[in-house]
């Protein structure tokens, strides 16, 4: 009786199979027409197992039933080995399914030729059971990427496999077929059966459809959860008799009745249910989009480059409305407590309508529950939108609207509203709430980042004003200097000619000066290689020296060992060398020295020539910590209130500008020295 029931459910299961199979799939194959085989296979061989067939059951027809069943399990895998452009003879021919269909037949040739040789026949159909094992193997070690896919089927081919190996390897020790094992087989194929249906559902290229329900499913899943329930139950009752505990009538009927309450409390709870019917839809049933052809249509609508602020937030809205399959919407953004359209498509916004108490109730709660509101489903489940006592009535005329937050780091950017078609607009589940989460990180990355983009463009402005304002302050500060140093020798040289004349060649200098700076100031744009020309560079450092650090001592002194010629910004250079000589100048006692050397460079790579200036003093000289840390810092300065700490810096940029380089050797007490070096073409 008991092996008769396992037996009867298999072979049910197994028909079932057969008609499910029959009616559903358009494709044919190879692949399907064996699968139809294993399910015939696998009912007649249960069906043959029953106690009503008794009068044709031998040890001989048993064994035939398995060397069938095996035979059919052989080939079956072997077709999923198959390159899927192989023809059906080119299958059969092949050297791999010869060696295998040939070892799957020995059990029928040592049937007819040794009938009575039973030990044999438990070797042999041993020997075919673990071929299918190795042909298991052999698919899941193939399969790479479809691993996911090939998994149900390996097990489910792998587990009666291993059981028959079992079984035979069993038989031929003790020369006869254990009867537990053949009682117990029933039960095997019955309880291995879904894998198969699983492994049916996860392989599109058989060409079969089978669709379960989800609510099949779930019923299923809550009679077998409710029959593991009551197992572990009786197993608890059992093992307190076997241990020799004994417990009244009345304590027993109590330990049944709160037994069933709580299992009846747990199966009509909601959130029990909603919860278990999440669960079988994301491991058990295919996908509600295609998430690979959708991210790349989101991607390609979002990776044009942004024309202006109103194209992102269109290009935005359109992302959403595209993913979701809609028609219509409104981004608005949330700033300042007020909530602003910034496009719309298709529609007039409904948050226009609302009034400032009903806005500010929808977006408290948007805001504390980070939930994508579903008028649709508030209009069915209103305890789900708890706090929305104001507004629920506005929401629920017009059921066909969702509305979903954009965050920007966990404060309220702004709200989507998204309208459909109220006849194809689905409630709300698990995987369109995690498609629509991932959508809305996406476009909400794209919204910041140009907006971030935006901001930054507009610091960068302000930095090259700010930058270029210091610039000219430092400039301003040389011009002052010069007239500093016009009034200081005027009280002596006032009534002489020559010295009249030399100021007005100063202020006219200084004249030009200022209005390069003011232009520097108001233009927007400066071209570059604007002051561009071919200057004699000891012509240059000689004015600087005369014009700007007779005011100082010590005086500089110029050392030309070659004539020099550049194609440069004569007025930016005549400031770094100004810079770098008052310096020495500054940082050298006056009975110190301050030098300048200019010579030319012909050995230097890719046979380019430089022109070398070196200015070199006896001061106090600076720390190599210093040099590496602080000396080309902007805005770093040792002079206090009088330096702007820009100079050096300047010189720099200006240098590494026009492709060449500063360098500077110094120790402390020991004077320092400046070399640049330009190119010469």
């Amino acid at each position: 009786m008991f092996s008769d029931l396992g037996y009867a459910l298999s072979a049910v299961s197994y028909i079932g199979l057969f008609f499910l199979l029959s009616v559903t799939g358009v494709k044919g194959g190879l692949n399907k027409v064996l699968l139809v085989l294993v399910a015939i296979t696998g009912a007649a061989w249960s069906a043959l197992h029953l106690s009503l067939f008794h009068g044709i059951q031998n040890l001989s027809a048993v064994l035939f039933y398995d060397s069938v069943k095996l035979f059919v399990f052989v080939t079956f895998s072997l077709s999923c080995l198959k390159h899927k452009n192989d023809s059906a003879l080119s299958f059969l021919v092949s050297p791999l399914s010869l060696c295998f269909l040939g070892l799957a037949t020995i059990p029928f040739l040592l049937l007819f030729l040794m009938p009575s040789f039973f030990l044999w026949m438990y070797v042999a159909l041993m020997i075919v059971a673990l071929s299918i094992l190795i042909l298991m193997e052999m698919l899941y070690r193939q399969s790479a990427e479809q691993k996911w896919q090939m998994k149900p089927l390996v097990f489910f081919f792998g587990a009666l496999a291993l059981f028959d190996f079992v079984t035979y390897a069993n038989a031929s020790m003790v020369s006869q077929l254990g009867i537990s094992y053949v009682q117990a087989r029933g039960y095997i194929y019955l309880l291995t059966l879904p894998f198969l249906v699983l492994a049916i559902r996860r392989i599109d290229t058989w060409g079969v459809s089978i669709y379960i329900s989800r609510d099949i499913v779930l019923h299923s899943s809550l009679l077998m959860l409710a029959g593991a329930y009551l197992f572990v139950m009786a197993l608890i009752g059992y093992l307190v008799k076997y241990l020799g505990g004994e417990w009244s009538y009345s304590l027993q009927l109590i330990l049944i009745v709160m037994s069933a309450l709580l299992l009846v409390a747990v199966f009509i709870s909601e959130q029990f249910r909603t919860k278990l019917r999440v669960f079988i839809a994301k491991h058990f049933y295919a996908n509600q989009f295609d998430y690979r052809v959708e991210w790349v249509k989101l991607s390609n609508l979002l990776s044009d480059e942004p024309l202006s602020e109103n194209y992102v937030y269109d290009a935005a809205l359109s992302g959403f409305i595209q993913a979701l399959g809609l028609k219509s919407g409104a981004l608005y953004q949330y700033k300042n407590s007020v909530l602003t359209p910034l496009t719309t498509k298709g529609m007039a916004p409904l948050f226009i309508d609302l009034s400032a108490k009903e806005q500010n109730e929808l977006l408290a709660f948007i805001t504390t529950t980070r939930w994508i509101v579903d008028t649709q489903e508030l209009r069915y489940f209103p305890a789900r939108y708890e706090g929305l006592d104001t507004i629920k009535q506005t929401l629920k005329k017009d059921a066909n609207k969702l509305f979903i937050p954009l965050f920007y780091q966990q404060e309220l950017w702004g709200v989507v509203e998204l309208q459909t078609e109220e006849a194809k607009k689905p409630f709300l589940n698990w995987e369109v709430r995690d498609y629509i989460s991932a959508v809305t990180s996406q476009i909400s990355n794209y919204i910041f980042h140009y907006q971030n983009a935006q901001a930054l463009a507009e610091n960068a402005q302000f930095a090259a004003f700010s930058r270029m304002s210091a610039f000219v302050l430092h400039d301003l500060k040389n011009v002052m200097a010069q007239v500093d140093l016009i009034l200081t020798n005027a009280q002596q040289h006032k009534h002489n000619p020559e010295f009249i004349e030399d100021t007005f060649e100063t202020l006219e200098y200084t004249k030009i000066r200022i209005g390069k700076m003011l232009s520097q100031l108001t233009e927007k744009k400066i071209s570059q290689g604007a002051g561009m020309k071919q200057v004699e560079l000891s012509k240059l450092v000689r004015e600087v020296i005369d014009k700007q650090c007779q005011n100082l001592k010590p005086i500089p002194r110029l050392t030309v060992l070659n004539e020099v010629k550049l194609t440069i910004d004569s007025e930016k250079m005549s400031n770094v060398m100004y810079h770098l000589i008052s310096n020495a100048q500054q940082a050298t006692p006056n009975d110190g020295d301050v030098n300048v050397l200019i010579k030319n460079d012909e050995v230097s790579s890719q046979n380019q020539a430089f022109a070398v200036i070196q200015v070199q003093d006896s001061g106090e000289g600076m720390s190599k910590q210093f040099i590496a840390e602080r000396l080309f810092k902007p805005f770093d300065t040792t002079k206090g209130n009088t330096g702007m700490g820009i100079g050096a810096y300047d010189a720099r940029h200006f240098v590494e500008e026009n492709q060449g380089s500063i360098s500077v050797e110094s120790e402390v007490d020991n004077g320092s020295q400046f070399t640049i070096k330009l190119p010469m073409n």
